[in-house]
């Protein structure tokens, strides 16, 4: 019985000290400490001897902002955002909004059903080099971290997929598991030039 008690502590301290350097990641995400790590394009154009471009594009969906009408935040609405931390420079990246009705794949797309469509695009030029970069979506409470390293003349794709919140089954026993965006953002998985994290 000891041991159990014991065990249980454990598991309770390891949780809590996870969830406390995620927060603090988040909330150092936030905070610029630079402003010469890069430089935002409105078009690409060639990339210098020395230099990299790096694109970041995400899409995902949210629910409306009237499917919780006494919830606050920001979900359905065009203050929903991402940040970008590249090496202690931060900027905040705002998408195009899309309403989108059915069910596209059926019940096993997670993505299927009546939502808000977010799509995030943003293109940047560094040194060629290699950077820690962190992305926040500080409503949702999702941070993720990942270095990279950019070769001088090249041009890199930084996609950012969505990873949904579990379905909880009604039912046992569950044959499968699926996710939803209804059941809200719980993860990015950032995949550079085709290569996942």
């Amino acid at each position: 019985m000891k041991r159990r008690i014991v065990c249980g502590l454990f598991l309770t301290v390891a949780v809590t000290s996870g969830c406390a350097s995620s927060s603090q990641l988040l909330r150092a995400s936030t905070i610029s400490t630079r402003s010469d790590v890069f430089q935002e394009l409105a078009d690409g154009g060639s990339v210098p001897q020395g230099s990299a471009d790096l694109r970041v594009v995400a899409s995902l969906k949210t629910h409306r902002s009237d499917r919780y009408p006494s919830g606050r935040g920001t979900h359905g609405t065009p203050d929903y955002q991402l940040v970008l931390n590249i090496d202690g420079q931060v900027t905040w990246l705002r998408a195009s909004l899309k309403e989108e009705y059915g069910e596209a794949g059926g019940m096993t797309d997670p993505e299927a059903g009546e939502g808000i469509r977010y799509r995030f695009k943003k293109d940047f030029r560094l040194k060629a080099g290699t950077y820690r970069i962190i992305v926040a979506v500080p409503e949702d409470g999702v941070v993720v971290e990942r270095t990279i390293t950019l070769v001088g003349g090249s041009t890199n794709d930084l996609v950012l997929e969505p990873i949904y919140g579990i379905v909880t089954a009604r039912k046992p026993p569950a044959v499968y598991s699926r996710t939803s965006f209804l059941e809200g953002l719980r993860g990015l998985a950032m995949v550079l030039n085709g290569e996942r994290s």
